[in-house]
């Protein structure tokens, strides 16, 4: 039996999870946070019977006791509440599947906490991978990738031996290939992308998903994010990640070695996959759900992103390579004016010019403790608000 907490159990991530804890009896949710969602936490705790979950703010909690003075489970909120779900001591892993910057201090505690850690919390590494990669390393435990794109690079890193094996063979990467689907605008102009809606931004063409992660994806952000997600999870030079366009997702992404080999992960867009691998690693088990079949394909798309139109990924990479709290910033840059475009405040590409913007007065704080982290997070915030009053 495998005991899991998930944080952000109400998301598409969350939901899907416990979609596979349904399928498998050897495993057993022992806590659930959600952001708003109350509703469906509630059912999902009379389903699945944690003993402790938590819930954003307080007044939200005192109404979920109530209405679960049935059931015994602790209700907590907040911060302290999430870390309460992270560090849960009946949990062998926890799944962060929350959205956003938020993310960081129940990764962190849960590591030092000694859990495993299923991670589909991109912030957590673009903002603060120095101190989670090091934490994990000291604690000796796994963080597992559960981004569809970063699962299939760990997938195709088996064949490198076990990727957690002590003195295994260290056949070296030459580069990883990180593929993208392009999102809805893939093609556009940036004349043509000046008016576009928010409805229009969510049509993602693929994936299911959030909306917070499916207008990055519209951005090619979440692509810049991932890029710097995979050189934190793998130790690989920013600029050894290709980013590939492969509109079908078939190709979940690559790695290719110094002899010239490459190894892919290839299959349907299903996040179940890359969920489940990580529950159960290195076992792999019976999935249901629909089958790549070859003989359907007529061809493979593959191009080059468009850098001059889409600039998520020439953002991510420039603040990597500055580093220290320059991330930080570029992410909730990010964060505030997707929220922004969503509420209908600023236009699609306004979202670069605020991201623009944030780097543009930042004075990077080099190796910055979490304290640090969190200050450049706010000063970002604060900045923002200012200037475009949104």
């Amino acid at each position: 039996m495998k005991n899991i907490s998930i944080i952000g159990s109400t998301g598409s991530i969350g939901t899907q999870t416990l979609d596979i804890v349904r399928a498998n009896d050897d495993l057993k949710v022992v806590a659930l946070s959600c952001g708003k969602n109350t509703k469906l936490l509630e059912e999902q705790i009379r389903e699945f019977r944690p003993v402790v979950a938590a819930v954003s703010d307080e007044s939200a909690a005192e109404d979920l006791r109530v209405r679960l003075s049935d059931m015994n489970v602790r209700i907590l909120s907040g911060m302290e509440g999430l870390k309460a779900v992270a560090t849960e001591e009946s949990a062998d892993m926890v799944v962060t599947a929350i959205v956003g910057m938020i993310g960081v201090e129940p990764t962190l505690a849960a590591i030092e906490a000694g859990k495993d850690i299923a991670l589909a919390n991109k912030e957590t590494l673009v903002t603060a991978g120095h101190l989670v990669m090091k934490a994990a390393r000291d604690k000796g435990i796994r963080i597992l990738p559960v981004d569809s794109e970063h699962s299939a690079i760990f997938q195709s890193l088996q064949g490198n031996r076990s990727f957690f094996e002590a003195g295994s063979i260290n056949n070296r990467l030459s580069r990883i290939l990180l593929t993208a689907s392009g999102g809805p605008f893939r093609g556009r102009t940036r004349e043509e992308l000046s008016d576009v809606t928010v409805e229009q931004a969510l049509k993602h063409p693929n994936w299911s998903m959030g909306p917070k992660i499916t207008i990055d994806s519209a951005s090619m952000v979440n692509k810049g994010l991932e890029v710097i997600e995979a050189h934190w999870l793998f130790d690989t030079d920013i600029d050894d990640i290709e980013v590939l366009i492969q509109p079908q997702s078939i190709i979940h992404s690559a790695v290719e070695y110094e002899d010239g080999a490459i190894i892919a992960q290839l299959g349907t867009p299903d996040m179940k996959l890359p969920i489940q691998y990580a529950l159960f690693y290195p076992e792999r088990r019976y999935l249901a759900g629909e089958r790549l079949d070859f003989t359907k394909i007529a061809s493979i798309e593959i191009s080059k992103p468009d850098y001059d139109t889409f600039l998520g990924i020439p953002l991510a990479k420039k603040a990597s390579r500055i580093g220290g709290t320059m991330p930080t910033v570029m992410n909730e840059a990010n964060e505030h004016a997707v929220a922004a475009f969503l509420a209908g405040k600023i236009k699609f590409l306004e979202i670069y010019d605020m991201i623009e913007y944030a780097m543009s007065e930042h004075r990077v704080v080099e190796d910055a403790a979490l304290s640090e982290i969190l200050a450049a997070r706010d000063w970002t915030d604060e900045l923002l608000r200012r200037k475009y009053n949104a």
